[in-house]
């Protein structure tokens, strides 16, 4: 009798699990009925309601439930319903399919979803390019980490997507994915394979030499070039150690310095990275004896003795900036940041001029000292003429450049040059 009993309620059991699977199935159904119709909402909140029950149901049907999912959420956000968010739900819901179905050996959804995610991972990219643009970096970092968790093979975006966690002050956020980067020695090291759109004429990025050659040969674009990017494991420890030094914890951001050092002997980036942070912490000794040190095993790195004169401008020492500036200029003569920053330094000096311009009287004592001042910005502005012209004539593109060479000629009432420059800026802007 307990034998007989206990076959029965073997089969009760049985007989329910069949009942919610047939269910799932009919909510499936209605899900998708109702996503056809356009109703995402209403699929998604059928969807909610055949959760629990799919945790028990076949793998053919779990991969069905995560597919329709998953086209709710993009159909919601392709409408801008919460596009961010629905864009990360879809491609979970689709990932989720992807597993099932590669653990089953089946594929019948697999391909359709793959597609998806690379659409989602399109648009996720384009939408914090968006955020960006605006100022919402915060939303454009969480974007970008979404799109990274899609494509972890893609690291660019765990890159992009810590700066503009930086970018957004969430520096709480920013160290965790510097944390990531750092555990993968990212270092962002790549080549960049470049030809001018004859069509748009603004530079396209191409994949490979190969392919920006062929593009070449085939009339669509022109002037190729190859630039290589440097490396950014300076600039990621740079902003974990800055981040910690914030925090109040100097010896950690000191340790992650030295630690990255031994993992990457040869990267020069991570001494000037070291000797940023000495002079942060004002340890002005520790700062000049690194570089020293930096220089002694560099003397012809433009990059990194442009490097110099920037940490350098940043405190507040235009004459050593300088310096820097000029043995950019002659290691490599067509290093136009040099000149541009350069340029910009002695213009930095006008506002103390102007300052003291505007605090004198009209006594004849005043009046003499205004017209000693105002010699001495007229001497200022004529220094800065051969470093814009030179940036101009490095970058004839360049309209900030142009603009600040315009403004130089107009307080100068250099009135020919003024002219011809001003027609120049009026056809750039035209081509934009």
């Amino acid at each position: 009798m307990n034998i007989m009993k206990s076959k029965y309620v073997i089969l009760t059991s049985a007989l329910l699990i069949s009942v919610a699977t047939f269910a799932q199935k009919d909510q499936i159904k209605a899900a998708e009925k109702a996503l056809k119709g356009g109703n995402s909402q209403e699929a998604i909140t059928i969807l909610q309601g055949a959760e629990s029950a799919s945790a028990a149901a076949p793998d053919n049907e779990k991969a069905q439930y995560f597919f329709v999912k998953g086209n709710a959420y993009l159909d919601l956000a392709n409408k801008k319903v919460e596009e961010g968010k629905n864009l990360s739900l879809a491609a979970k819901a689709y990932a989720a399919l992807v597993v099932i179905e590669k653990a089953s050996g089946k594929n019948k959804y697999t391909d359709q979803a793959t597609t998806s995610i690379a659409d989602i991972k399109r648009k996720l990219i384009n939408a914090a390019i968006e955020d960006a643009k605006v100022d919402k970096h915060t939303d454009s970092a969480k974007k970008l980490y979404d799109a990274y968790l899609l494509d972890k093979k893609d690291t660019l975006n765990l890159y992009y997507a810590a700066s503009s966690y930086v970018n957004g002050k969430e520096y709480g956020e920013a160290l965790k994915l510097y944390g990531e980067l750092k555990t993968l020695n990212y270092s962002g090291k790549a080549t960049n394979y470049l030809a001018v759109n004859k069509v748009s004429n603004q530079e396209d990025l191409f994949s490979t030499a190969k392919e920006r050659d062929l593009a070449v040969k085939i009339g669509t674009h022109e002037k190729p070039k190859t630039e290589p990017v440097p490396s950014k494991r300076g600039e990621i420890y740079k902003n974990i150690a800055l981040i910690l030094v914030q925090d109040g914890k100097t010896e950690e951001a000191k340790k992650a310095i030295s630690d990255a050092k031994k993992t990457n002997p040869e990267d020069a980036s991570l001494a000037l990275t070291e000797a940023n942070l000495y002079l942060e912490t004002k340890d002005l000794e520790t700062y000049k004896k690194l570089i020293a040190e930096i220089l002694e095993k560099n003397p012809n790195d433009a990059d990194l003795i442009f490097n110099l004169g920037v940490l350098s401008a940043n405190a507040n020492n235009p004459v050593e900036a300088e310096k820097y500036y000029r043995k950019v200029m002659d290691i490599k003569p067509s290093y136009i940041n040099a000149y541009i920053n350069l340029a910009a330094l002695k213009l930095e000096g006008e506002k103390v001029i102007i300052d003291e311009m505007n605090k004198l009287g009209t006594s004849a004592k005043d009046m003499k000292r205004y017209d000693i001042l105002k010699t001495k910005r007229e001497v200022l502005f004529k220094s800065t003429i051969p470093y814009l012209q030179r940036g101009v004539e490095l970058d004839p593109t360049n309209i900030d450049v142009a603009k600040t060479l315009l403004n130089v000629y107009s307080a100068l009432e250099m009135t020919t040059e003024s002219k011809a420059l001003k027609e120049k800026i009026k056809s750039l802007e035209a081509q934009k």
